[in-house]
């Protein structure tokens, strides 16, 4: 059952299917398999896969990022890390890290913080002499904190695949997050000492005083964010109506660089993307179901049985797995696709499922950034007009800082579970 299911799968894939339909056809081909066809089951999982309270946290999310960049949020956090630390050798690369942090809280996507920040920062840091892959791929490596750093869209997703507690999830992230952002830091310093552009004058006390006023409104969601999780005060889900509203506020009332005319296009986006990542939530419910029913976990159980014991060796073999996925397929799907496959094995070993969740969003979020379906890559080549081989070269000191990250989570699971007790 486990081969129909991959085979199907990935034969579709390779045909061109789009993934949506390519999750609906692997199901049915083991409907197939199993001789259990039944129509009304494809469509009553499809209606379950949508039907869920959790998912709608996804087009608030969404909805807020989309304000956020219309409204002048991210342009105000730019500003902020400059005011600090814009003057300093490489001062551009270390805003854009910094930056990427503050958004991280914010926005909950990689493509929509690479998309962001990049339209503001490459350019500036191409005028100043950076070089233009180097520049390109620090912003795309950035990008990837996003999903890690509440709020994280991948996390709701694999929360709702898992039934594995999305608050959880959110307060786990933070400290990985935190040292992606310092690691990518540590890397930069190295690079950053051949950098012979003329570095701007240091902001005055007034400058950064002046900088830290226009971005308090923006630095102020995160805390709100995770003050209301962590303290129970809202939902996940009410938190994104909270961030969405938030945003709507500040955008229009505080900043007033959002007119009501500018509302349609911002839903209009905000609706598309929402449709994409919703459609295949749903198609993943169809195999998610038939994977149960044909008992498939029990058959990656099998394989695995020898590694159960072992859990740090499972782990490692899971996430070379799961690198090897990133190649070639998307973020949202991979959890999708994989997750009712290994959760099940995952726990037969005594993991921590949040403890996995979160292993397996940064994994798959390193995906985003590694050729030839790296979608932030394609993000960054469309900013910078560079091409996808020409971002590999310069994006590879920063791919290798954020597997490293990942191998030390793997060996040392207190770094993510000692805070998130404190956190929970």
């Amino acid at each position: 059952m486990l081969g129909v299911f991959l085979g199907s799968l990935f034969g579709g894939l390779a045909l061109g299917v789009p993934i949506a339909f390519a999750l609906i056809l692997s199901g049915i081909a083991l409907m197939f398999a199993m001789d259990i066809f039944d129509s009304q089951v494809v469509a009553q999982n499809l209606i379950n896969g949508a039907n869920n309270f959790s998912l709608m946290a996804i087009p608030f999310f969404v909805l807020a990022g989309e304000l956020m960049n219309a409204g002048g949020i991210s342009k105000r956090i730019v500003g902020f890390a400059m005011a600090f630390v814009g003057h300093i050798r490489g001062g551009l690369g270390y805003v854009a890290i910094i930056a990427s942090i503050l958004f991280a809280g914010l926005s909950g996507s990689a493509v929509a913080d690479t998309a962001a920040l990049g339209a503001i920062l490459i350019p500036m840091m191409v005028a100043r002499g950076y070089n233009v892959e180097r520049s390109t791929g620090l912003i795309c490596a950035s990008g990837i904190i996003a999903p890690v750093i509440p709020p994280s869209i991948p996390m709701i997703i694999f929360g709702v695949t898992s039934g594995v507690s999305i608050t959880s999830l959110f307060m786990g992230g933070i400290v990985p997050g935190i040292m992606m952002g310092l690691g990518l830091i540590v890397a930069w310093t190295f690079i950053a000492r051949k950098d012979k552009s003329e570095l701007p004058k240091r902001k005055s006390a007034k400058e950064i005083w002046d900088a830290t006023k226009q971005a308090s409104w923006a630095l102020l969601l995160p805390a709100i964010i995770i003050g209301g999780l962590r303290g129970g005060v809202f939902t996940p889900t009410e938190a994104a109506v909270v961030a969405a509203f938030y945003a709507l506020f500040v955008g229009i009332v505080v900043y007033r660089e959002l007119k009501i005319a500018d509302l349609y296009p911002v839903l209009v986006a905000a609706a598309k993307t929402t449709s994409v990542v919703m459609f295949v939530a749903a198609a993943a419910m169809v195999s998610a179901w038939l994977i149960t029913v044909a008992n498939v976990p029990a058959e990656m159980a099998d394989m695995l049985g020898g590694l159960i014991e072992n859990p740090l060796l499972l782990l490692l073999l899971i996430n070379l797995l799961l690198l090897a996925v990133g190649l070639v397929m998307d973020l949202t799907p991979a959890i999708l696709i994989f997750t009712p496959v290994l959760l099940p094995v995952v726990k037969m070993a005594g993991i921590d499922p949040v403890y996995f969740g979160i292993l397996m969003v940064i994994n798959l979020c390193i995906g985003l950034i590694t050729p030839p379906v790296g979608t932030v890559l394609y993000v960054g080549c469309g900013i910078s007009k560079i091409n996808i081989l020409q971002l590999a070269r310069g994006i590879w000191p920063f791919l290798m800082v954020h597997v490293l990250i990942l191998l030390l989570l793997i060996l040392f699971p207190s770094i993510i579970t000692v805070p998130l007790e404190w956190f929970t």
